[in-house]
């Protein structure tokens, strides 16, 4: 088994050929998406781990990829020849997640009430160089204010207006339940009144932690887990409007936005990890477990969405990152961007396998 020193699962070697729903898969489209990194391979420099190629190895393969690119069977070759399947033993779980695409506005107007917000000035992520010492163990950003560092409001402090007189506003959408979901997807497509088309990225955090209200309703007694999913909590929110504000405010997460320009039109929005997601291949994951650059084949018991007929069984790659996103067996699936790609993304709530494909220079 290969040393793995940022990666604590007991992992287990498999073969290609035992690796079930590896044929089936569509080779040249993981490989395409495993490419991306060619574009930005200091991505991989400050990786320092066995689970994904290191950045020297990256940049002089990038040339072999193009050639390997060229057919499924040599797409299939390349990542066989320069990678071994290991399985992770413990059961994982993955969610689905989209690129909303909604109307909005850049000023604010009668129909357009609700903000998202620019990253206020001094927003930074806490380290073990600036903590205070009475710092919450549970609060990951702060603002630094005349040397020193302090605590954001909330989400709750933020509906009440703590932050109106910052003229931060960088955006307004039609509704909190619409701003509230690209709270959650961390990003969005917008057309705005003027015909334009804006989209809007993360930008940065409150620090707050994340509690998912979809799963305080099931506790609560609202509904089982399968009543849930992305589009029963906004129809559970459009139906329940009297009750709607109490249960957004008990996610303290609150998140920070900037506008992307110069992305692609036909590309997915760019993740944490810098790069444009690819849909249905970009995997959301928690970067303390696994790396950005990694290569997991996840397979689960919901439909292909390309192929209904098969269970998703898709080699992804570890691209982005999210609030909710934590442990070393935890993914989400980019689905895409708009209402289609919303409704699979919504329906994603499954066990899961996850398969990491360790690169063999460093396995060997």
């Amino acid at each position: 088994m290969p040393q793995t020193p940022q990666y604590s699962e007991r992992l287990e070697r498999l073969t290609f050929d035992a690796l079930p729903g590896w044929a089936a898969d569509n080779h040249r489209a993981a490989l395409s998406s495993l490419q991306r990194i060619c574009s930005k391979p200091e991505l991989l420099k400050n990786t320092v781990t066995d689970l994904v190629l290191k950045a020297d190895d990256f940049e002089a393969q990038c040339p072999e990829i193009e050639v390997a690119l060229k057919t499924p069977k040599a797409a299939r070759s390349f990542l066989e020849t320069h990678f071994s399947p290991y399985r992770v033993v413990r059961k994982g779980f993955v969610t689905g997640y989209f690129e909303p695409e909604l109307r909005a506005s850049r000023h604010r107007t009668a129909v357009f009430q609700t903000p998202l917000h620019r990253k206020p000035s001094g927003l930074e992520t806490v380290s073990p160089k600036n903590r205070p010492p009475d710092w919450p163990a549970d609060l990951s950003h702060g603002r630094l204010q005349n040397g020193i560092l302090i605590e954001m409001p909330d989400r709750g402090a933020i509906m009440d207006g703590a932050l109106d007189q910052e003229a931060l506003e960088l955006v307004w959408l039609e509704s909190p339940i619409d701003a509230f979901f690209v709270h959650v997807q961390g990003s969005a497509r917008l057309r705005l009144d003027d015909g334009s088309v804006m989209r809007v990225g993360y930008a940065g955090k409150t620090g707050h932690p994340y509690t998912g209200v979809a799963r305080l309703l099931v506790k609560r007694g609202e509904g089982a887990p399968e009543d849930f999913t992305m589009s029963g909590l906004r129809t559970w929110l459009e139906t329940n409007p009297d009750r709607r504000d109490a249960l957004l405010r008990e996610n303290r997460s609150y998140i920070f936005f900037r506008e992307v320009v110069g992305a692609e039109p036909e590309q997915g929005p760019v993740g944490s990890a810098g790069i444009a997601l690819s849909p249905g291949r970009s995997l959301a994951v928690d970067p303390a477990h696994i790396p950005f650059g990694a290569l997991v084949f996840v397979s689960a018991s919901f439909k292909d969405p390309d192929t209904p007929k098969r269970s998703f069984a898709r080699l992804m790659v570890a691209d982005d990152s999210g609030s909710a996103i934590k442990g070393p067996v935890r993914g989400d699936i980019f689905a895409g961007s708009g209402k289609v790609a919303g409704d699979v993304a919504g329906d994603i709530r499954h066990e899961a396998e996850f398969v990491l494909l360790l690169p063999n220079a460093q396995t060997d």
